[in-house]
């Protein structure tokens, strides 16, 4: 794994969250939305195979602060072993009562060349995270350090993330809307049909912006419609 961007991953950057869920339904996939999430700022869209870490409750004495000095503290090692080119996705079983990670963990992360961090907890720090340039995802800010209720026991095992399951290597796509997971087998042809119809849904805008109807447009059950839309394409050069 490396930070080069193939082809699927730059189809993958122009399209969004809203189209995606659309395709993967198409194939019987329905829970692949990561709910309750909110990105800190907005910007590109974020594309990556997901690196995860897994947190369970805290005991108190095992969760204290000299832990960290650990170097096999599965918080610490998952930062500093993430494969530039992943997003890191973190199960804190919802819980945003104490932080996931904060700003010196997410920095370590781009510095990394992460592409992006994900929580269904919260962040402590949240101001300078908002300031990295990569793209971050939590369900609320989270002041207090994650040792007070959370145990971090494993790196790359499959995990629960937004009430979404999230395996090592399943395809991480977030826009300003939120995140989805792509299951790793199905992303090339998700990517394509997604890029796809982005088009198609970009011509259909402007048809409606236009004054449209979107009986017969979209979907296209009027047999005009691809006809119009095959101009529109040569036209834009789509």
């Amino acid at each position: 794994m490396n930070g080069h961007i193939n082809v699927t991953e730059m189809k993958l950057m122009q399209v969004s969250t809203a189209t995606l869920t659309t395709v993967l339904f198409k194939r019987g996939l329905r829970n692949i939305f990561l709910q309750g999430l909110n990105r800190l700022h907005p910007g590109p869209n974020m594309v990556g195979p997901a690196y995860t870490l897994r947190y369970i409750p805290a005991r108190e004495d095992l969760d204290i602060l000299d832990s960290f000095a650990d170097r096999s503290n599965a918080q610490r090692k998952g930062v500093e072993e993430c494969p530039s080119g992943a997003v890191f996705v973190i199960d804190a079983r919802g819980d945003a009562s104490a932080a996931s990670a904060g700003c010196i963990l997410a920095a370590r992360l781009q510095s990394r060349g992460c592409r992006g961090v994900v929580t269904d907890g919260g962040f402590r720090d949240t101001p300078e995270i908002a300031g990295l340039s990569m793209p971050s995802y939590h369900a609320r800010p989270s002041a207090p350090t994650n040792l007070t209720k959370h145990h971090a026991i494993a790196i790359n095992d499959p995990i629960a993330c937004g009430g979404v399951s999230v395996f090592p290597g399943d395809i991480i796509v977030g826009d300003n809307e939120g995140v989805v997971c792509i299951p790793q087998h199905m992303a090339n042809e998700v990517a394509e049909e997604a890029a796809e119809m982005t088009v198609f849904e970009d011509f259909v805008m402007e048809m409606v912006q236009l004054g449209a109807s979107t009986f017969g447009l979209y979907p296209p059950t009027d047999p005009s419609t691809m006809d119009r839309f095959k101009t529109w394409r040569k036209e834009k050069g789509r």
